[in-house]
């Protein structure tokens, strides 16, 4: 058992999102990979307030959670407000990469090809019209700020986008270009890129239900790829790990359509279920899934030390 760095792991999990059903499969499978190595406790959270027993002197936190409070930066600032380090992203990183409208931004600046989309609030829905006439009529509609392809919406015709929009009540939203091509997506860790994996959904939509129900799914680990491409998608996915300000682990997605990769999106905490792609594509660098874990908390680990000898946390 390992208390070089810290005295536990705990692990959060649970959360009060719509991902919530993802996390209580990715915590218990992280808290179990970890377990040879480091003394863990699990800690489901189900309220967005950060628990009271969390203390510096003890724990590197490690958090399992996705979607609202837990990767949106609420977490990560709670944390750092009372001097607890943990594994991830920081709280800024977190924020941008959690704002799929921000990190189009990010992208651009970096020549990176990511599709043309509207960002709007529920409220302020625009009319069905105007969309199709900036961006033609075959979209997606999906939350600004969620992932696992919750909320995603297909339309291809004035009517089905119509009707996706009048489901639009909270939040803020994108309208995307729809890029048909091959589902690739990126682990990297501590910046660097890990294999390109490719995601085929059997329905033809990578949706929730391809995501999280066996069968729905296949996963060419690594993708087949030209070498010159396959250099450019990682390259592209490390400029964006910096870019972003990310730290210690990260899977970034994208779209194929011919010999042009389109970013999707950067997930600051993916996903580490039996079918999540993070381990999917470090293992297509001979990394197993304990090991990973490993590496996963590694970059916390060393802040926990730095802080306990007196240093800045990075």
């Amino acid at each position: 058992m390992n208390n070089t760095h810290a005295g536990r792991i705990s692990v959060l999990y649970g959360g009060i999102g719509e991902e919530r059903a993802v996390s209580l499969q990715s915590g218990p499978a992280i808290a179990q990979a970890l377990e040879s190595h480091y003394s863990v406790e699990m800690v489901e959270l189900n309220t967005a307030v950060l628990p009271k027993d969390l203390h510096l002197q003890s724990s590197v936190v490690f958090p399992a959670l996705h979607g609202s409070f837990g990767e949106d930066g609420s977490l990560q600032a709670a944390l750092e407000a009372a001097g607890i380090a943990y594994c991830g992203s920081d709280a800024a990183a977190s924020r941008l990469c959690m704002a799929k409208d921000r990190t189009k931004v990010v992208a651009r600046d970096l020549g990176i090809a990511t599709p043309e989309a509207i960002h709007f609030e529920a409220g302020e829905n625009p009319l069905a019209d105007n969309v199709i006439e900036i961006l033609g009529n075959d979209l997606v509609v999906k939350p600004a700020n969620m992932g696992s392809s919750v909320g995603l919406h297909f339309a291809n015709s004035r009517s089905a986008l119509g009707l996706a929009l009048s489901q639009v009540h909270t939040g803020e939203w994108l309208i995307e270009q729809r890029i048909h091509g091959r589902e690739l997506t990126v682990g990297l860790l501590e910046g660097q890129a890990m294999g390109v994996v490719e995601v085929v959904s059997v329905s033809g939509v990578y949706d929730y239900e391809a995501k999280y129900i066996a069968g729905s799914t296949k996963y060419l680990c690594p993708a087949a790829l030209d070498a010159t491409l396959e250099a450019e998608i990682k390259t592209a996915s490390e400029a964006l790990f910096n870019a972003c300000g990310c730290r210690d682990f990260a899977r970034i997605d994208f779209l194929l359509d011919g010999d042009m990769p389109y970013f999707l999106e950067v997930n600051t905490l993916p996903g580490l279920t039996a079918s999540s792609l993070l381990p999917k594509s470090a293992a297509c660098e001979g990394l197993g899934f304990e090991a990973l874990a490993q590496a996963l908390v590694r970059g916390g680990c060393e802040r926990y030390a730095s802080e306990k000898n007196g240093g800045a946390q990075a």
